[in-house]
């Protein structure tokens, strides 16, 4: 018997793929059956299928010999039920069976931040490599990014296409293969409401270079020691990107120009000045998916125009508009303090900044040094759970002179308190450095919801 754990939009993937290959799975969620909308019950009453929905529906978890789990689930706690239980099912998720029966090469990325854009970036490259170079492989973004599910795409793949992989901590976690090209970007601490501690979490990261052959390829931001530390696993060949230094081999950034030298026998550079992407963060994104696409043998003039033209993602620091001489910047994704910072960093200009939202066990300490010795910020707007922690941080650092505003429930408040103090010149930037929920769903409706209102900004 075959069981799907979590029926969100990868369990219905999952469940799709077994039903198209005759397997009927007995289907598991946390969610009590009366919660679910009519029309989702419908479509799981269409399936056919047996489920059991109710939040101790691990304590049913019995007489499977095969598991697939969602991300979301935590396999210490499956662990922990099939101990009680006595059970030893084969416990694997969609990435897992993805990696073990992919056909093609996978370049696999992955990092606290950063992943949708580098691994948007690296497919555009390829695609236009395709086009370009007349090649005839397909190249598919699938993970946590785009609209493909990757059991969607496994039946269709030929042995010349890509697959460009975004890859949390979560589905890296029980992982038994790497990718043939590993992406390991900026990499500190995230998710502690799920793993144990920070070392928990750099150890789910590490297998995407840890299976690696020599015949393999590693991408790795060196300018942080987290990366740094899941970089050196696996027999990989090692490649490095960095801001702050040098690399021989590798991608960095020197005097205005983003430097590439002795990869895949290319050596060459060109001005950051031509970039879209605003944000010295973005140069590692940018340097990273330069690397890969060029261990994917892109040349040299495809890598610079796509490069060049790429204006980033919805909610990464997205331009959403400039009225009345105010721009607003959307980076609702932002869900981290080094998010944030990054965020801020990105600035000359009046800045007001809209941060809080729910808590995942954050350390406020440094965003809030960054909010106090950052001399273009002008206001705070302090939101949910999580606006008094920001406030006590920025309190000890004791330099804000800015105005600190508080009390707004929803993104109609927040827009009173800024067009109080908004005025021709001044940035408005929304980059919450931290999770959503409370106030709105999920990053996607608060980043909706702001550019709503920037929309009818008068």
């Amino acid at each position: 018997m075959v069981a799907v754990l979590g029926f969100g939009q990868e369990g219905k993937a999952v469940t799709t793929y077994l039903l198209k290959h005759g397997i009927k799975p007995v289907l598991f969620d946390a969610r009590p059956w009366d919660e679910w909308e009519e029309k989702d019950k419908q479509y799981i009453r269409d399936l056919g299928v047996n489920f059991i929905f109710h939040p101790d529906w691990l304590k049913e978890f019995k007489g499977f010999d095969v598991a697939f789990r969602s991300p979301g689930i935590r396999l210490v706690d499956i662990n922990e039920a099939t101990k009680k239980l006595r059970v030893k099912p084969t416990v694997t998720s969609q990435t897992k069976w993805f990696f073990e029966h992919c056909s093609c090469r996978i370049i696999g990325v992955t990092g606290t931040k950063g992943k949708g854009t580098t691994a948007t970036l690296i497919s555009e490259i390829l695609k236009s490599k395709s086009q370009t170079q007349n090649s005839k492989f397909h190249t598919y973004l699938t993970g946590n990014i785009g609209n493909i599910q990757p059991f969607e795409i496994l039946d269709d793949l030929k042995q010349d296409d890509w697959v460009v992989y975004e890859l949390s901590s979560f589905q890296l976690q029980d992982l038994e293969r790497s990718p043939h090209i590993g992406v390991v970007l900026m990499t500190t601490s995230e998710h502690l409401d799920y793993h144990s501690d920070t070392e928990e979490y750099l150890q789910a990261k590490m297998p995407i270079v840890k299976f690696q052959s020599s015949e393999d390829f590693a991408v790795i931001n060196a300018d942080y020691p987290g990366s740094m530390e899941i970089g050196q696993q696996g027999s990989g060949e090692k490649y490095y990107l960095s801001r702050k230094g040098e690399v021989e081999k590798g991608c960095y950034v020197k005097d205005g120009q983003l430097i590439v030298k002795n990869v895949a026998n290319k050596n060459f550079q060109f001005p950051i000045s031509n970039f879209k992407l605003r944000g010295e963060h973005n140069l590692e994104n940018i340097s990273a998916a330069v690397i890969a696409g060029a261990l994917a043998e892109a040349d040299k003039g495809t890598i610079i125009k796509v490069v060049s033209d790429f204006k980033g993602l919805e909610h990464r620091l997205e331009f959403v508009a400039e009225k009345n001489g105010i721009k607003f910047y959307n980076d609702s994704f932002s869900t981290t303090p080094e998010t944030a910072i990054a965020a801020i960093r990105s600035f000359t200009e009046p800045l007001i900044v809209i941060l809080g939202g729910s808590s995942k066990n954050a350390d406020f300490s440094e965003l809030a040094k960054e909010v106090a010795t950052a001399e273009n910020i002008k206001a705070l707007i302090l939101v949910g759970q999580e606006a008094s922690k920001i406030k006590e941080a920025v309190g000890k650092v004791g330099k804000f002179k800015g105005h600190l505003l508080e009390g707004a429930r929803s993104m109609e408040e927040i827009f009173k308190q800024i067009k109080k103090y908004a005025r021709s010149g001044d940035v408005v930037l929304l980059s919450p450095a931290c999770a959503s929920f409370g106030m709105f769903k999920n990053y996607k409706d608060r980043g909706e919801q702001f550019k709503i209102f920037v929309g009818n900004f008068e």
